[in-house]
């Protein structure tokens, strides 16, 4: 497949799940089922109750704190949304179109979400860009 398509697949799975829990929600749901409405018409209403379920799950998930929850979600909606572009190609233009709208830092630099647990003597080292360590 197509990097490129794979690459906009996941920019826009993760986009679309993490607007969710936000003021742009209606939004998000908005133009994600438009999309599917002219590309996939067969499946937009589908995708519209698919896009409700999952803020639910969204949100119910925040209120008990299960951060695996998002990662899984965003997951769902990458694999959904390259499924589309897949294909139908010609909508990556438009879905580009839509996240820029929707998001429009989304190019200007990537979110890092970072979660660790460590237990016993464990150390955990993290970094969003560089790191250095130096251990004596």
């Amino acid at each position: 497949m197509d990097p490129e398509i794979v690459a906009l697949a996941s920019s826009a799975g993760t986009t679309v799940v993490t607007l969710m829990a936000t003021d742009a929600w209606e939004r998000v749901r908005n133009g994600i089922t438009s999309l599917w409405r002219r590309e996939q018409v067969e499946r937009a209403e589908a995708v519209a109750a698919e896009l409700d379920a999952t803020r639910e799950d969204l949100l119910a998930a925040s209120q008990t704190g299960d951060q695996d929850v998002e990662a899984e979600l965003q997951a769902e909606w990458q694999g959904r949304i390259r499924r589309l572009l897949a294909a139908r190609p010609e909508a990556a233009e438009e879905l580009r179109r839509l996240l820029e709208e929707l998001a429009p830092d989304i190019g200007a630099a990537p979110a890092v979400t970072q979660h660790a647990t460590a237990s016993g003597h464990a150390r955990i080292y993290q970094a969003g860009r560089d790191q250095h360590i130096s251990e004596r």
